[in-house]
C-alpha cells in the first residue's frame, strides 16, 4: 500500500510540474511556442532580411503578407502575419499585441528593446528572438474603416495604430499550434510511464 501511495503521489508532483510551463518556450530551430495563445513564432524577427529575402525586410502589407503566406520553414507552411488587438491601442487581445506588451514587456513611450520595469520572464522571453526591430511590425489585419490602411504593433514606443499599406514595415511570421505537438513532452511521458508502473504493481499484488 506504501508503495501504490509512493506511486499516486510521483503522478501528482509530474503533473503539477508539467502545468507549470512558461508562456513561451524554445522548441528550437529558430521557433518559439506560445502556450497561451497556442501559436508557433518565428525567433528571427527580420527573417525575411536574413533569408536574402527581402533586401532589409521593410515591405509594404502586401508583400509582407505574400512573404508568410509563402513562407516554408521548420518543414510547415502555414506561416502567416499575426492578428493584432484592433479595439484599444495599448490592448493585448491580439497575438501581436500579446507578445510585446505581455510576453515582451514593452511599454508606451518606450522601445521593445529596453529592459526597463521589465520582469524576469520577460527579459528572459526577449533574449530567445533575435533581429528584434525597434520600429513597426505589420499585422494581417486591415483596417476597417478604410481598406487602404492596415493595423501595425510600434515596437518603438508601443502600442498599435493603422497606417497606409504602401508604407515600408517589418514583419514576422506566426503558425497555430505547437511544432512540437506530435513529440510526448518530458512531462507527458513521465506520466505514462508512472501510470503503467503502477498499473502493473497492482497486478502483480492481485491474488490468483
Amino acid at each position: 500500500m506504501n508503495i501504490l501511495k509512493s506511486w499516486a503521489a510521483a503522478v501528482v508532483m509530474v503533473a503539477l510540474a508539467s502545468t507549470a510551463q512558461a508562456s513561451l518556450i524554445n522548441r528550437g530551430n529558430g521557433m518559439i511556442y506560445d502556450t497561451v495563445e497556442n501559436i508557433t513564432w518565428l525567433a528571427d524577427m527580420n527573417y525575411a532580411k536574413t533569408s536574402g529575402y527581402d533586401s532589409d525586410g521593410l515591405m509594404t502589407w502586401a508583400e509582407a503578407g505574400t512573404w508568410a503566406n509563402n513562407l516554408v520553414y521548420g518543414g510547415f507552411s502555414d506561416w502567416r502575419l499575426p492578428t493584432i488587438d484592433t479595439i484599444s491601442y495599448n490592448g493585448t487581445n491580439g497575438e501581436l499585441s500579446h507578445l510585446f506588451i505581455t510576453d515582451l514587456g514593452n511599454q508606451l513611450g518606450q522601445s521593445a528593446l529596453s529592459q526597463t520595469g521589465d520582469t524576469a520572464a520577460q527579459i528572459a522571453n526577449l533574449a530567445m528572438f533575435s533581429n528584434v526591430q525597434s520600429y513597426f511590425y505589420w499585422s494581417g489585419a486591415e483596417y476597417a474603416p478604410s481598406l487602404s490602411d492596415a493595423w501595425y504593433y510600434r515596437t518603438g514606443g508601443g502600442g498599435q495604430d493603422f497606417v497606409v499599406k504602401s508604407f515600408g514595415l517589418y514583419a514576422v511570421a506566426v503558425r497555430p499550434g505547437d511544432v512540437a505537438a506530435d513529440v510526448p513532452e518530458p512531462q507527458t511521458l513521465a506520466l505514462a510511464l508512472l501510470a503503467l508502473g503502477a498499473m502493473a504493481l497492482v497486478r502483480r499484488r492481485q491474488p490468483g
